[in-house]
């Protein structure tokens, strides 16, 4: 489970481990700042043998704000992660919050959470990086795979045992609520958008994860509220790709 200080410049991250399914954890264990003025790290990674994982992870930009996605991989079991390459380009806005995939032995999708400078309304979607080298380099295969609302939202990648993608994510305008696109060819077009939920009380909702149960059917886990001043909580969907 990876975790931060804070945002912008200055931001420490570090991580934790547990050996007992979560009742119980070690750590925190600091991250490096790989030459960065911050590291905001939210948990997404690939675990790929007992000593090998990939973490990505965000960093601040050249004037101090978030954010930039960047990844680093451990192969001594979580004692070191060394610094392997940024996904993309640095953004005018922002670019956070990763969700990353292997589909290969080399191949990797990261989806991006996306928004563009305050002057330009603040824009925000949900874009699509591929690695065909194993997070050496990276290329941009869709720009916009969702509009996400105002405010935006993270996504979640989830693969289903017939090959086909799936995306989830929140959705913050109008009708507020759980959306997802399915992708038949890796990525590299999406399917009409899927309404989920749209009974959201506010646009402060989503943040999913997203999961394939051994029916086929998948189940997307995420926090929620009936009215703009109501508690938030967590909620779940169980719903056939």
């Amino acid at each position: 489970m990876c975790a931060r200080s804070g945002l912008g410049a200055g931001t420490r991250s570090f991580f934790y481990c547990s050996h007992d399914r979560c009742r119980s954890w070690q750590g925190p264990f600091t991250l490096p700042d790989y030459g960065q003025q911050g590291i905001e790290a939210r948990t997404d990674y690939l675990v790929d043998s007992a000593h090998t994982c990939t973490l990505f992870l965000t960093a601040t930009k050249t004037n101090g704000k978030e954010g930039r996605v960047f990844c680093a991989r451990s192969t001594d079991g979580g004692q070191h992660f060394d610094f392997l390459s940024f996904v993309g380009d640095e953004p005018e806005g922002f670019a956070i919050m990763p969700a990353s995939l292997r589909l290969a032995s080399d191949r990797i999708l990261v989806a991006r959470r996306l928004r563009t400078n305050e002057d330009d309304n603040n824009k925000d979607w949900i874009d699509l990086y591929a690695s065909d080298d194993d997070a050496q380099s990276w290329h941009c295969i869709d720009e916009r795979v969702a509009a996400t609302g105002t405010g935006g939202n993270p996504p979640t990648l989830t693969r289903l045992d017939d090959g086909r993608l799936c995306l989830t994510y929140g959705y913050r305008d109008k009708k507020p609520g759980l959306r997802a696109r399915l992708s038949n060819d890796e990525g590299q077009t999406w399917g009409n958008e899927i309404t989920l939920r749209d009974d959201g009380g506010s646009r402060d909702l989503g943040y999913p994860r997203t999961v394939l149960l051994p029916d086929n059917t998948l189940l997307s886990a995420y926090y929620y509220n009936d009215s703009s001043d109501g508690e938030r909580y967590i909620a779940a969907t169980r719903w056939a790709p």
